[in-house]
């Protein structure tokens, strides 16, 4: 067990409370680090005002080439980072290597994004009276950014807040999740490696409900970007005045699998896009829409590849899938299939529990009121539903509080320009399911799923505010 500091105001701290970090899988306390406090939080606002002015004052290219160093030095500790995910989270180690080996593109991307970002010219004469003037918009950084990130991909998600914040010239107060704080700490030893100005980056530990209102209520920061539940982004817009924010929320992602669908790929990318990370992924599928003629087929193609899913020991070698983050967690998806089938659904594979371990599950029959639709569950489970036709399969995709992501398996192009039009999610997928990513796409839901963009491109623009600039002739 390891004794780890926070950074902040430009110094390792201690602290002088302390907390546990859980290996989940095992419940071994792999590290502690300080439970911060008010005082911590007020410092790191402070050091971030200041590392904000400094940040504004380099010139882009010296930000974009501090972020390609970062980017050179976390290629190389690629084995470091992917042994701290998957022991801090409970991710298999083949996924965690995944998550560590796309840290470098990620800033390299930022880098560039942050260095041209560019307003535009306006066509002032356009508008009576604008004859003879010239008009433009300029980006300046917000300041100082407040980044809240959540626990299921902590290397990756902390990366989509913190690189375009600094890249485009602000300083950054990050909050990484209670549960999985070590991989932040570790992206910051590499940031700092690479020449960060210190005041640019505070990275501050311990509990979310206790900092979190107090970051966000803070006057002296302009931007809050928030990965999390939607009850928590609710609560942030009620503490954060006027402030600049980005809420990427909750979900439950569906995937429509039409009558002439190719059957055996929409069942391998659901075996994929169900139980990747152990369901624990804001675009995971959750709901599995299937029309009626293809029910029986989809399920005979589907339940082999999810009973071949390995979910273990994260660090053992053969699991395909890791823990939960916590044994509540795992019991609460348990609870989730039991009452599934408890209402009639019909629990095909998995839903077993061992510790902080659920096996992969597929439960056939639920109802799209049931909380197993409704709720999000992040967990390695997938809710069937069985459709009459198209216009069911779009309503029922609808009938949810969330819009973050769908994806629809079918050879109709007919139905497939209705699906992306009528279907209301934030990125819509076509023979393929919500579970994809790509850095330079906009990233962000509809309805309860948030608001803002994340994407490296997106979130500069995001983290920067537009201003406008006239030049008037003397004559």
């Amino acid at each position: 067990m390891s004794e780890r500091a926070m950074f902040i105001g430009g110094e390792w701290a201690t602290g002088d409370a302390r907390q546990d970090v859980l290996n989940p899988y095992s419940g071994e306390v792999i590290a502690t680090v300080p439970r911060a406090g008010a005082e911590d939080a007020d410092r790191a606002v402070a050091a971030a005002v200041e590392g904000a002015r400094q940040m504004r004052a380099l010139p882009a290219h010296e930000r974009a080439a501090i972020l390609e160093r970062a980017a050179d030095i976390a290629d190389e500790r690629v084995d470091e980072m992917a042994r701290t995910i998957a022991t801090e989270t409970g991710k298999a180690l083949s996924e965690a290597r995944g998550e560590a080996g796309r840290a470098g593109g990620i800033l390299r991307v930022s880098a560039h994004e942050g260095a041209t970002a560019a307003g535009e010219v306006l066509p002032l004469d356009a508008s009576p009276g604008g004859e003879g003037k010239l008009g433009f918009t300029l980006r300046q950084p917000c300041g100082v950014v407040v980044a809240i990130t959540p626990f299921n991909y902590p290397l990756l998600l902390v990366l989509h807040k913190v690189g375009p914040a600094l890249a485009a010239g602000n300083a950054v107060v990050l909050k990484p999740a209670e549960a999985t704080p070590l991989t932040a700490l570790l992206l910051c030893e590499i940031l700092l490696e690479a020449g960060l100005p210190p005041l640019a980056l505070s990275v501050i530990t311990g509990s979310g409900s206790e900092l979190g209102p107090l970051l966000c209520a803070d006057s002296r920061v302009r931007k809050i970007s928030f990965t999390g539940s939607t009850r928590v982004g609710e609560e942030i817009t009620r503490v954060a005045g006027v402030k600049r924010l980005s809420l990427e929320l909750g979900a439950t992602c569906p995937t429509l699998v039409l009558a002439d669908a190719d059957i055996d790929a929409a069942a391998a990318a659901i075996a994929t896009g169900g139980y990747v990370n152990a369901g624990q992924v804001c675009i995971s599928v959750q709901r599995v829409i299937v029309q009626g003629p293809v029910h029986g087929d989809f399920l005979d193609a589907l339940l082999p590849r999810v009973e071949a899913i390995e979910a273990g020991d994260p660090l053992g070698g053969s699991a395909t899938i890791g823990s939960l983050i916590s044994e509540r967690e795992a019991e609460r998806v348990e609870r989730t299939i039991a009452e599934a089938a408890g209402n009639g659904a019909r629990v095909l594979v998995g839903g077993d529990r061992d510790g902080a371990v659920v096996s992969p599950a597929v439960v056939d029959g639920v109802e799209p009121s049931a909380p197993l639709s409704r709720d999000e569950l992040f967990g390695p489970a997938v809710a069937v539903t069985r459709v009459a036709d198209v216009d069911e399969a779009i309503r029922v995709a609808n009938d949810s509080s969330y819009g973050l992501g769908a994806g629809v398996f079918t050879n109709d192009v007919t139905a497939a320009m209705r699906f992306v039009r009528e279907v209301d999610a934030g990125a819509l997928h076509v023979n393929w399911t919500p579970l994809w990513r790509a850095d330079p796409m906009p990233y962000g839901g509809l309805k309860g799923s948030g608001i803002g963009k994340e994407g490296p491109r997106y979130a500069v623009e995001e983290m920067t505010e537009l201003k406008t600039v006239v030049i008037h002739g003397l004559s």
